[in-house]
């Protein structure tokens, strides 16, 4: 199988890529942007392997969409291409607006008019693989979870704008008949993950010995799901996933975000040693304003994906935080440079007042 894997340089989509290249027969095109958070620097294993191929292409790009399906005639697509930051998405809704929907739009677009030129057990056997959230269902109390019939109730520019994806993949499957499948993940970390999100952003902070910033009193709740669990669960829905579905995706492992910092301070203490100034990395945590529109828990029901395909996760957040540490603490030359000329740590998404359009 030749599959077209779209954002496959961002965190999620070269997890996905590893995976494919390593452990299965199939062929894999990988369709990037290459925007501030990817980096082929995570694809190095593979970079060079006969059944993979790379082409920095933009999904907005219709004519560039449409030349990728004549070129590689590909029999799926698993669409992992996003803006993903809620924080930006804050300071700047456009660029979510642009690539989320109207990229999604455009690659869904390519994709019909390719599918429909297909024969009939080609076109029996396609599948476009939608990659979204769960922070489409918007936010949980204190007790519940996200199933597949959730209604949905975006919170922030960043979930809207995967929830106007979400729409438009369903639609193209009821209008179109194409055969569309959406999954909704919880919370991915991981190794080779973009230093701007919680995890990574929490360990590469404490081991410069900077604050260590927790919005509000840190007691928002995520389901953590590690990445490689992630890739496996969209290669099983690839292969046994039934068109027009939408299967849940959880790593079954909540964690407040407060109880998160604190278990990468004491992982690193133990690991390289207290600070400095013979303080634990504990005493950096900061407690800051909270994030506009803050979800307060999110908690994945995915029973759907276990029972009728066969995944589940294999990692638990104790033994996917072990082995995402040690990859940073041994991968320095990798998150370094990032740190250096991308992206230092600053606090993001402070600006929603002055947000572009």
């Amino acid at each position: 199988m030749k599959i077209l894997v779209t954002g496959g340089a961002g965190f999620i989509g070269s997890a996905l890529c590893r995976l494919l290249i390593a452990e299965t027969p199939h062929s894999v095109v990988n369709v990037d942007k290459l925007t501030y958070a990817a980096n082929l620097a995570s694809l190095k294993p593979i970079e060079h392997d006969a059944r993979y191929a790379f082409e920095q292409k933009d999904i907005c790009d219709a004519a560039a969409m449409e030349a990728m399906f004549k070129k590689y005639m590909p029999d799926a697509v698993i669409h992992l291409a996003a803006e993903s930051h809620v924080d930006r998405s804050i300071d700047g809704p456009g660029a979510f607006i642009q690539s989320n929907v109207v990229g999604t739009f455009t690659l869904l677009n390519a994709a019909r008019h390719y599918w429909q030129a297909l024969d009939a057990s080609a076109r029996a056997a396609f599948r476009f693989i939608n990659v979204s959230t769960d922070e489409v269902y918007g936010s949980l109390g204190a007790v519940g979870l996200f199933s597949e019939t959730t209604p949905y109730q975006p919170n922030s520019p960043y979930s809207a704008s995967k929830a106007a994806a979400d729409h438009l993949a369903r639609a193209w499957f009821h209008t179109y008949h194409m055969p569309v499948v959406t999954t909704n993940c919880s919370n991915n970390y991981g190794l080779c993950q973009f230093p701007e999100k919680l995890i990574p952003l929490t360990l590469t902070n404490a081991l410069e010995g900077k604050p260590l910033a927790v919005y509000g009193t840190g007691e928002n709740i995520r389901d953590w799901l590690f990445v490689e669990d992630h890739a496996r669960a969209l290669l099983t829905v690839l292969e046994k996933g039934k068109a027009g579905e939408v299967y849940n995706i959880g790593g079954n492992s909540e964690q407040r975000n407060i109880d998160v910092v604190k278990k990468i301070c004491s992982y690193l203490d133990k690991k390289v040693g207290l600070l400095p100034s013979g303080q634990p990395r504990e005493s950096l945590i900061t407690f800051v304003t909270d994030r506009p529109g803050h979800d307060q828990r999110y908690a994945i029901d995915a029973s759907k994906i276990k029972n009728e395909l066969g995944w589940s996760p294999s990692e638990t957040f104790e033994t996917g935080l072990a082995q995402t540490i040690d990859w940073y603490l041994a991968n320095e030359a990798w998150w370094q440079p990032l740190r250096a000329q991308n992206y230092s740590g600053e606090r993001l998404g402070l600006n929603a007042q002055k947000a572009s359009a």
